[in-house]
């Protein structure tokens, strides 16, 4: 009996070990596969270089979407819902309508050693809000008047008057926290060579050519999975597909429309569709002759025919704009009415402008192929009126500075608001302190609207806010300032290999979780 005994003990502990064995060997092979998951550099293909890469002079999605929550964080950020949540600071609070207090994250460095702390957030803002420091984004923060640093890791934000959407500047391209050493040491540097405390810390830029961003080892939040990021500029449409679909390279977010039904038949390459904050127009630089006149810009408005556009041009991709803000941007208003295609009346506002015999004007685009196409049938449109458009199209970093500097008669923009509320959209787009490079390339000056602007940033309660940006929309189309012509949906084309990346509603790519097979 005892041997039996015996011999049933010496046969389960063998068993027992031949189980175990069996786990470890599971887990292993768990292990090996999900770490054949880990490290890579991510290829992504682009149209067009970066311009600057200092945050507080980008005014280009390209260039915020290389650095945005890769190189650069911010105090709180958007998640997928594009609701605010922490980020460097781990709680806020409010005490009262013009003062902000920020709780930050202990234990994080800069890529350069230097030490993130509330002294960190203070000489950001402090250098931002700096009139010297010439930030075209300076306005968007300007009603912060003290930045006081109330211990290492408490940060107090004093408004000069209430700022409803402060949260959401914060957690947007304006808000990322420069490393204080650059800042003292190289702050002129930051354009070519940024310092955050993001996943990623900028490795090197071949301007025309590529971006490299490395894995930051010391990084405080979850690690990336992939070792980098290369952005890479790649002009010709057809090459970027054919990259994507031999595995050269990942990911592009720059998608022709054109080829939407052979990308979605593809087994190889895949589609990523997402509906965006942003708003495609045309726009009038209003101080330039024929355009200072109210009436050839209502004649021109009157004489497009933007759903010819959409569905010609953009294959459906996007919605019909009736304003310059997105339906998913707050203060959106479906009562703004854009002026109704017809060329009759378009004629008659021509002729009553002084211009019964037609003009000649220069419409200005970027080298994207979608606004080549519009352009041109923007053109045959305007021949129906008497109107002879000639077409400038220019590399982005020059169509930028053009608009920036006021060069164009009309040109084709958008404005990928970067916050998903209202101000972001109404300040940048149509303040008068805005003209330039903050956004206001139609140069236009309202004092009325700029006081509903203005009252707006100030109004707690949210439907007042909605109000009074419905009649600051509905100023600016009476005076015919642009052509709302669509909705953004924003697009990626992906390899197979590349799993859990997304694209947020402001089209920045976010990489944190991504894989490579």
């Amino acid at each position: 009996m005892k041997g039996l005994i015996v011999l049933f003990i010496i046969m389960t502990m063998l068993f027992v070990q031949a189980c175990s064995t069996s786990n470890t060997s599971n887990e292993t092979a768990a292990n090996e596969s999900s770490s054949e998951k880990k490290g890579g550099i991510l290829k992504v293909v682009r149209l067009s270089d970066a311009t600057n890469l200092d945050p507080h002079f980008i005014t280009d999605i390209p260039s915020a979407n290389v650095l945005y929550q890769k190189v650069y964080e911010t105090l709180v950020t958007f998640n997928k819902e594009m609701e605010i949540v922490p980020g460097l600071a781990k709680s806020w609070e409010q005490p009262d309508e013009t003062t902000w207090v920020f709780t930050l994250n202990e234990g994080i460095t800069f890529h350069d050693g230097s030490k993130f702390n509330a002294e960190a957030v203070k000489k950001t803002f402090e250098r931002l809000l700096e009139p010297n420091t010439g930030s075209p984004q300076r306005d968007k923060l300007s009603m912060i008047k003290e930045v006081n640093v109330l211990d290492e890791y408490k940060v107090e934000l004093k408004l000069s008057a209430p700022y409803a959407p402060l949260l959401s500047i914060l957690a947007s391209n304006e808000g990322s926290i420069l490393s204080p050493k650059s800042l003292e040491e190289n702050p002129d540097t930051l354009s070519k060579h940024p310092v955050g405390t993001g996943p990623f810390k900028f490795e090197s830029w071949k301007s025309g050519e590529s971006i490299t961003l490395i894995k930051y080892d010391k990084y405080w939040g979850e690690k990336p999975n992939i070792d980098g990021i290369e952005f890479s500029v790649v002009p010709e449409e057809a090459t970027r597909l054919a990259m994507i679909e031999t595995g050269e390279a990942h990911i592009t977010d720059q998608v022709p429309v054109t080829e939407i039904e052979r990308i979605e038949s593809s087994d190889t390459i895949n589609l990523y569709r997402t509906e965006g904050l942003a708003v495609e127009y045309v726009g009038f630089n209003t101080q330039k002759a024929p355009f200072d006149n109210v009436k050839v810009r209502q004649a021109i408005s009157s004489a497009i025919e933007r759903e010819a556009i959409i569905k010609g041009i953009y294959n459906g991709v996007g919605t019909l704009a009736n304003s310059a803000m997105s339906p998913k941007v707050f203060g959106y208003s479906k009562n703004i009415k854009p002026y109704e295609y017809d060329p009759n009346k378009a004629k008659q506002l021509l002729k009553e402008a002084g211009f019964e015999d037609g003009l000649e004007l220069t419409l200005i685009t970027s080298d994207r192929k979608e606004r080549i196409n519009m352009a041109e049938v923007i053109q045959s449109q305007l021949k129906g009126i008497g109107v002879k458009v000639d077409i400038q199209v220019l590399e982005y970093g020059a169509y930028i500075e053009a608009v920036d500097s006021g060069e164009q008669d009309m040109f084709i923009g958008g404005w990928g608001n970067a916050t998903g509320d209202g101000d972001y959209n109404q300040y940048n787009l149509f303040h008068s302190s805005s003209h330039g490079s903050p956004g206001n390339h139609f140069f236009y000056t309202n004092e009325k609207v700029d006081k509903l602007i203005e009252q707006a940033r100030k109004e707690t309660n949210p439907e007042v806010r909605k109000q009074l940006y419905e009649e600051a929309m509905t100023i600016e189309m009476e005076e015919a300032v642009y052509i709302p012509i669509r909705n953004y949906e924003h697009l990626a084309v992906y390899n197979n290999d590349v799993k859990n990346f997304w694209l947020n509603a402001v089209n920045y790519l976010m990489v944190n979780e991504a894989t490579i097979e």
